[in-house]
C-alpha cells in the first residue's frame, strides 16, 4: 500500500484525483499507477484501469488470476468492473466510498452473484493516510474554485 500511496500523491502533484494503484503478482509489483483523467482527458484513465491493463500487456494474458491489486480508495463501479473481467484474485483497498464505491460501499461489484467471477476483498488498510490525501485535496479545489480559480 505505501507504493499506492506514492502513486496518489503524484496524482494530487498534478492536480487528479489523488488514487494510486498497484498490480502485484507472486508477491512482486508488476505494475503501478495513478490517475490520469485530467491529464489524458479520459474518463477511464483511473489508477486501477491503467494498472489492469499494463499488467495484461506485461503478462501477454488479460486473465490476472494471481494479481492483487492495492488501491488507495474502493474502486469505483468500472474499475470494479475491469477487475472481476480480468479475473484479479483479491482487491485491497484504503478509504472507503460510501457513496460511489463499487467493493461494498454503494454496492459491491466485486463478489456480485450474478458474476461469474469474485475477487477477494481486503478494506480499511491505512485508510486514515488515504481518506487524509482525498480530504486534503478535496479541500484545496474547493478553496481554488471559492476564490475564483476554477
Amino acid at each position: 500500500m505505501e507504493e499506492a500511496l506514492r502513486q496518489a500523491r503524484k496524482a494530487a502533484a498534478k492536480g487528479e484525483v489523488p488514487v494510486g494503484a498497484v498490480l502485484v503478482i507472486n508477491g512482486s509489483i508488476l505494475t503501478k499507477a495513478h490517475n490520469q483523467v485530467e491529464e489524458l482527458k479520459d474518463a477511464t484513465a483511473h489508477a486501477e484501469m491503467l494498472a489492469v491493463t499494463a499488467a495484461a500487456g506485461e503478462i501477454g494474458d488479460w486473465r490476472l488470476n494471481e494479481a492483487t491489486v492495492y488501491v488507495t480508495k474502493e474502486p469505483c463501479p468500472m474499475c470494479a468492473g475491469a477487475m472481476v473481467l480480468s479475473r484479479v484474485k483479491r482487491v485491497v483497498y484504503g478509504a472507503a466510498d460510501p457513496k460511489g464505491g463499487a467493493a461494498g460501499g454503494a454496492l459491491n461489484l466485486l463478489q456480485f452473484d450474478g458474476l461469474n467471477h469474485k475477487c477477494e476483498i481486503r478494506s480499511g488498510v491505512r485508510a486514515e493516510e488515504c481518506r487524509e490525501l482525498l480530504r486534503e485535496f478535496f479541500q484545496n479545489k474547493r478553496a481554488e474554485s471559492n476564490q475564483g480559480g476554477g
